[in-house]
Order: structure tokens, then sequence, then C-alpha cells
């Protein structure tokens, strides 16, 4: 009996069933990230502000099972931090300093398992976590952190509507009046991404009134 044969037929069969359990946790992935997607748009840009926090908690819990099925899966993790930190805003106070350390310890595991995925969402939520959070000693929220994170998330993304919002937020809080209106207008021109349409429309209305206030600041 030729061993190695056997042997060599072995290691093609365990590499092809490999292949088959890879690609089927990487579309189960792909399944949860859309479903979370689709929910979290409809809260944030359908729902009124009022019932945002309990729309947000009750995906939350979604979002929970889901990375419990997933832990390793980096899309999976930007999006329970997403669905994390969109409840704490939601929530307010500080209360939600508990939620938004947990969505920066999912951004932070998103980034060691893959810093691309997504288009470098990680970073840019990240950023975005690091100026909106209060600083030391109440919050972790640190202007020098949140600029290399979100420039990091444009070097991955540099046309993203995004990547670009976000920056320009940023840089509006700093009055850096032309530089946010650079980014925002970036924003704007921003292509469609598939099946993001609600989303696309929500962060494009945010972009042009925030364009808006930094016309009025110009005044």
């Amino acid at each position: 009996m030729n061993t190695s044969k056997i042997t060599f037929a072995a290691i093609a069969v365990w590499m092809a069933l490999s292949g088959v359990v890879l690609t089927a946790l990487a579309a189960s992935a792909d399944d949860a990230v859309g479903a979370l997607q689709q929910r979290w748009e409809q809260i944030k840009y359908r729902h009124p502000p009022g019932e945002q926090e309990r729309g947000f908690a009750a995906l939350s819990a979604e979002a929970d099972a889901a990375l419990a099925r997933q832990p390793d899966s980096a899309p999976v993790l930007i999006w329970h931090g997403i669905i994390v930190a969109s409840h704490a805003g939601a929530k307010g106070g500080l209360g939600a300093l508990g939620l938004a350390r947990q969505a920066r310890k999912d951004f932070e595991a998103a980034l060691e398992r893959d810093p691309r995925a997504l288009s470098g969402s990680a970073y840019t939520s990240l950023g975005s976590l690091y100026y909106q959070v209060p600083g030391w000693p109440i919050g972790f929220g640190d202007d020098r952190k949140a600029q290399d994170h979100l420039k990091q998330g444009l070097a991955l993304d540099p046309d993203g509507i995004d990547a670009n919002y976000f920056y320009g937020d940023y840089l509006y809080r700093k009055g850096d009046l032309d530089g946010a209106g650079r980014y925002l207008r970036k924003a704007l021109q921003a292509p469609p991404r598939a099946g993001r349409k609600v989303a696309d429309e929500g962060r494009r209305a945010e972009a042009e009134a925030l364009l808006a206030q930094v016309a009025a600041r110009r005044k």
C-alpha cells in the first residue's frame, strides 16, 4: 500500500473541506452583517429620536447573538461596535460610557483581525468615538487618537461617504471650517453603496446639514 498517496489524498480532502467550511463561515458572516446593517439604518434614519434608544437596545441583543456565532469575524465585530456605539449615542449621559467602552473594544478587536475589513471602517468608527466621547478623567476621548484613526480610515477608503463625513465632522468641531467643508463636499460626491440606499441618503442629509452650519459660521 502506498501510504504517501493516502497521506496526500487525506490532505487534499482536508483542504477541500476546510475551504468549504471557511466559505460557509464567510457567507454566514456576510448574512449577519447585511441583516444588522439593514436594521441599523432603519433605526438610525427612519425612527424618531425618542424611539432610537429602545431600537438600538433591541438590535444590540441581535448583534450579541451574531457575534457569539462569529466571534472572530472582523465585519461582525465592526457592526457590533457600531450598534453598541449608536446605542450609547441614543442613551446619552454618563450611563452611555460603558457602552462606548464596549464599542471601542469591538473596533480594536476588529483591527487586530483585519484592519482592512469593510474598507477600514473600524478605523473610522474608532476615530469617531475618540472625538465624541469626553476626555479624561470622565471618558477616554482623545483628539490625537481620533485624528490618527480617521486618517487611517481615509487612507483605506479615500472616496467613502463615512470616512469623509466623519473627518469633516471632526474638523468642524476643531474649528477648521475650510477642511471641514472640503471633506463634507467629498462625502456628498461619494459613490452609492450597494444595498445601502437608506444609509447613504441619511448620511448625505447629515453632511448637507453640517455644510450649512459651516456656511453659517463663516458669516
